[in-house]
């Protein structure tokens, strides 16, 4: 279980790929994978049916509808959450919101939180798609795989289903917070005399999870009070409660702004982070 919880959290930096293709109606009654195995998978709700439609991208990178959303297509930046699988294409089942026991997830797109591939492919989808997408290994995990889970070399083969978006909790100065899961039984919240305990992952669209605290295995203790600390992760973190799992997504005003910061944080570059509120003190 480790090992797929892994591959759900891990990036590797992977190369470019061209997303010029065209679209074209097919009536095929099969599903392009349909040699995958089915026995080691229990949802359901992401068999394939009838095949309506198809994009084929320059790199490799192929999407099969099975049912078209409505509106305009995903952008960078939004949250969404999603159902999916993950196979090899011997129909080993990799990776998935079912391997967590949970019915969905949430997915910022645009800002690595899996391979480079799956965020050239939501870009083309819109909420209420349910697709099949065949990722090709350069846009997956490489010549690297990883131990134990995926082989080196592996093509992708995910299913999804794009289920709502999810729009911010608050918006402050520009930051805005997306409260994922709340401790709704805990009363205290984070004021500014309180000192923080939390786990996080931060990150930029060039430079995914360049820190994470969960590798240092001790959680991060902020103080409002310290200096050099990201305003808008600040501003942000008033307000928590412990257990509270936060998104934040900081402008360069509230961050960095136009120097960034050494090799990890471009002039200019938002801040992602995925939060984890271990205590407020």
């Amino acid at each position: 279980m480790k090992a797929k919880i892994v591959y759900f959290c891990l990036t590797l930096s992977l190369v470019g790929c061209n997303v010029e293709g065209v679209k074209k109606e097919v009536n095929e009654d099969k599903n392009i994978f349909s040699d995958l195995k089915q026995t080691n998978s229990k949802n359901k709700t992401l068999a394939p049916t009838k095949i309506v439609n198809e994009l084929k991208l320059k790199d490799g990178l192929k999407i099969k509808w099975f049912k078209h959303g409505k509106g305009d297509n995903l952008k960078e930046e939004e949250v969404i959450q999603i159902n999916y699988q993950v196979f090899l294409e011997d129909g080993t089942l990799v990776d998935g919101n079912e391997l967590l026991n949970r019915s969905s997830l949430p997915f910022l797109v645009g800002y690595g939180m899996q391979t480079k591939g799956w965020d050239l492919a939501l870009l083309q989808l819109k909420v209420g798609d349910f697709v099949e997408i065949f990722l090709p290994s350069k846009l997956a995990r490489g010549k690297y795989g990883v131990k134990g889970l995926i082989p080196p070399n592996a093509n992708n083969i995910i299913r999804l289903k794009i289920l709502n978006k999810v729009q911010p909790s608050k918006s402050i100065d520009g930051v805005k917070v997306w409260l994922l899961e709340e401790n709704t039984t805990e009363k205290k919240k984070a004021v500014e005399s309180n000192a923080i305990d939390f786990h996080y992952m931060v990150g930029t669209k060039t430079n995914p999870k360049y820190d994470i605290s969960y590798r240092r295995g001790v959680p991060f203790r902020m103080r409002f009070s310290d200096r050099g600390l990201v305003s808008g992760l600040k501003k942000a973190m008033l307000g928590v409660k412990r257990s509270d799992k936060v998104w934040v997504l900081v402008p360069p005003s509230e961050g960095y702004g136009t120097e960034g910061l050494i090799d990890l944080v471009k002039p200019n570059e938002k801040l992602f982070y995925d939060i984890f509120v271990v205590e407020v003190l």
